[in-house]
């Protein structure tokens, strides 16, 4: 059994920018349905939920990538993240090619400017 980790930071801004310049394609291309659903429910603060969902993305994919044949065999939409409900997060992989991974634990923060993703995963 491996441990590997994965973390990842982006500028809300960024998110925001990216969803508002392509009229939602970029929500479309990212995020899956459930994940647009919660986001889209956050009202003022989607922007937040949607940015580190993306960063949460990113840090699966890092802590996973060495494994991969290639960094095509996944999908942004493979990846999803959703919240039980307590409100914790957790990741769902809806991609077969990766569902051989034995646990994924996920933290994620947010603030005004900033999200926050740190995944550890054992292989």
């Amino acid at each position: 059994m491996e441990i590997k980790t994965g973390t990842d930071i982006i500028e809300i801004s960024r998110i925001k920018k990216s969803i508002e310049e392509t009229d939602n394609k970029f929500i479309e291309r990212v995020f899956t349905d459930k994940e647009i659903e919660y986001c889209e429910s956050k009202k003022t603060q989607k922007y937040q939920h949607y940015a580190v969902r993306f960063a949460a993305k990113e840090a699966v994919f890092k802590s996973i990538s060495d494994k991969l044949k290639n960094k095509y065999e996944i999908e942004w939409k493979d990846i999803e993240i959703l919240n039980d409900l307590s409100g914790r997060p957790y990741v769902n992989i809806l991609n077969s090619k990766i569902s051989n991974l034995k646990n994924i634990d996920i933290s994620l923060s947010h603030c005004k400017e900033y999200a926050i993703a740190s995944v550890v995963v054992l292989i």
